[in-house]
């Protein structure tokens, strides 16, 4: 075994660095020999990452324990280039804080791809509190990616920049990043600006050639098409994707997002069997270049819409039945609670209408009562039907079932920032208030308390707006806990401006005097807050001048009680649709004498002789004219006829 090493390790010393297969070459040599030597194994890993064989280099550290605790770096490594991040999160996180940078790299590299954009967040941070300037480029890059993915994943309290900065767009890596974290922010103006910079410094780059360009710009063109998509330019996305050789782009999961994307951007494909038949034609990206979660639910939820689309309904339904079939209920994921809304349409089967929809929808409430996607889907079809008092006892029902089963994945649901804004929306929109106020308060005093099965953190929105609506209740209880929430939210980031806000607004009420230092300096000055306020107008709209006494205030209250008052104009109440008049025209004058007989108004004008005459004898207090030349053969006639029409039917009464 020694005369194995120390063979291998001269050659090592002979080998140049690019000499990697000659490397491989004598550790296998050494591994022949001897099977336990540790020092060859290790030489044959390193040697099979340099030539990107990570499913062999892999295979050497499952077969030799020894080696794993040797170099868990290059162990680590190997697991994150084979696609299995998570793991390699592990081996990196058990060398403690005292691991190297070379280490801490990599556990940031893997928390990345293991989607855990928080906790790679957090060890960018540290890497760039302690710098090296070999590696400032590459953790400003790096970092400004984590922001983005932070934003797409709806933790973007947690980034670290908020606005895209000068030095953001020197750099074309950067400008692309800041691009990426604008789009997800929905600044999609901004986004755009910032992705047109990174083609322009991408093409002004003198080290890189053609070739190297174009590979740079294509994923920039990608998101390009996205953007213009999503601001209405169609015909501009069109004719960019189809101008550009999206087959070219080497990472099949940016080639298959392009290809999707094209199909959404062409007028050519409104036929949704091509659509579809496009669709599944496009390369599949293997296991080590799979898309993030929010971009595969995003992929996925496609495949549905075109396959309902195409008619394929049953198809639809059984395939979202399954996914939700294999989660608990109810649940928070977005993959599980899309599929469920998915699986509403395609029961719905196309229906015209909303109110056909929820027909068919409601029954299936019976066999899945904790669907969370389910119930927001029938809560949606509700409001849009203004049917806003169903909606708001659904989602009532739904929180009442959920508190009495008690388990702590339930209470999370029940106090889900999403379904929380979902109830007070609602309380909003039907003038309840006191109800929207209560469910915040209920919220934060959820989320505030130590509970070690919670799956998630408090939300900084919910929190914000909770500890609002506490302060706004005006109860020094409530006040109290207010700003118990600002301060947490202040001793996780004192630039917080939103948590210097409530925490201002707290001690304003509680303890005027007390407002520590810190948060006055963020109060703006008095001469900036009146510096648009002009003194000789208010004067001259009555603003008493100096100091009154007892007497002056008496002599002016005089002076207004017999100062001429403007009329007060009541209100007009409004009138149902249904009390309205058959004919009525907003905004025409309603005839007073509505409700009179026709012959009883002012304006009456009988037409014709017969109608004059007939007037004439209806006339109330008037004098009225004795006929002359009436016989009594006449008299009797009228009389006659006067009796006609009143028949007396069988079996009536007089």
């Amino acid at each position: 075994m020694a005369a194995s090493t120390k063979s291998l390790s001269s050659l090592l010393a002979q080998a140049s660095l690019d000499d990697h297969d000659e490397v491989l070459k004598a550790a296998n040599a050494a591994i022949k020999k001897s099977k336990a030597d540790v020092d060859a194994h290790h030489a044959k890993a390193i040697a099979l990452l340099h030539l990107d064989r990570y499913e062999d280099a892999l295979d050497v550290f499952e077969h030799t324990a020894a080696l794993q605790e040797k170099a868990p770096f290059e162990h680590a490594y190997a697991l994150y280039k084979t696609g299995n991040a998570a793991k390699a999160v592990e081996i990196a996180e058990a060398a403690g804080p005292g691991a190297d940078r070379g280490m801490k790299h990599m556990l940031a590299q893997a928390a990345y791809r293991s989607e855990n954009f928080a906790h790679a967040a957090r060890v960018y941070k540290e890497l760039a509190n302690q710098p090296v300037d070999t590696e400032e480029y590459d953790i400003r890059i790096n970092s400004g990616a984590v922001d983005a993915q932070l934003e797409w994943t709806g933790q973007g309290e947690l980034a670290q920049k908020k606005k895209p900065t000068r030095e953001d767009l020197d750099v074309f890596e950067t400008a692309f990043n800041a691009a990426c974290a604008s789009i997800a922010r929905g600044e999609l103006a901004q986004g755009e600006v910032c992705l047109k910079r990174a083609k322009d410094l991408c093409n002004a780059l003198s080290d890189l050639s053609e070739a190297e360009k174009h590979a740079e710009l294509l994923p920039i063109t990608v998101q390009q098409v996205y953007v213009l998509t999503q601001l209405g330019k169609i015909d501009a996305a069109e004719e960019l994707a189809t101008t550009t050789p999206f087959a070219e782009i080497k990472e099949l999961s940016t080639r298959y997002i392009a290809q999707v994307n094209s199909i959404a951007a062409s007028k050519e494909h409104s036929n949704s069997y091509l659509s579809h038949r496009l669709f599944h034609s496009s390369p599949r990206p293997p296991v080590t270049d799979q898309h993030f979660s929010f971009q595969s639910n995003i992929l996925r939820q496609d495949e549905y819409v075109i396959s309902l689309l195409s008619q394929k309904v049953s198809g639809v339904a059984s395939s979202t039945e399954k996914v939700i079939a294999a989660s608990p209920s109810p649940s928070l994921s977005p993959a599980v609670n899309m599929a469920a809304v998915l699986n509403a349409a395609a029961h719905a089967r196309n229906t015209e209408t909303e109110k056909a929809a929820l027909k068919e929808i409601v029954p299936l409430l019976e066999k899945r009562p904790t669907d969370v996607g389910l119930i927001l889907t029938i809560t949606h079809l509700y409001v849009i039907t203004n049917n806003y008092a169903a909606a708001t006892h659904l989602l009532e029902t739904f929180f009442r079932r959920l508190e009495q089963s008690g388990s702590a994945p339930d209470l999370d649901v029940r106090f889900a920032p999403g379904l929380i804004a979902s109830i007070v929306s609602l309380y909003a929109q039907q003038g309840r208030p006191g109800a929207a106020k209560s469910e915040l308060a209920k919220a934060a005093e959820y989320w505030r308390k130590p509970h070690k099965s919670k799956t998630e953190a408090p939300s900084k929105a919910l929190m914000v707006a909770a500890g609002t609506a506490l302060l706004d209740t005006h109860s020094p209880e409530n006040i109290k806990v207010a700003g118990e929430i600002f301060k947490s939210l202040y001793d996780q980031d004192n630039e917080d401006r939103a948590a210097i806000a409530g925490l201002v607004a707290t001690y304003s009420i509680t303890d005027p005097s007390g407002i520590p230092d810190d948060l006055l300096s963020y109060l703006p000055e008095a001469a900036r807050l009146i510096q648009d306020v002009d003194a000789v107008a208010l004067e001259g709209a009555g603003v008493p001048i100096g100091k009154l006494t007892t007497t002056d205030l008496a002599a002016e209250a005089r002076k207004r009680s017999i100062a001429p008052t403007r009329p007060v104009h009541s209100r007009t109440k409004r009138l149902r649709k249904a009390r309205m008049p058959k004919e009525y025209v907003e905004g025409k004058k309603v005839d007073p004498e509505r409700w009179l007989p026709m012959r009883d108004r002012s304006y009456y004008r009988p037409k014709g002789r017969k109608g004059k005459k007939k007037m004439e004898g209806l006339t109330q207090g008037g004098v009225v004219a004795d006929e002359k030349g009436s016989t009594p053969a006449q008299e009797k006639k009228i009389v006659k006829d006067q009796g006609k029409g009143k028949k007396k039917g069988k079996g009536g009464k007089w």
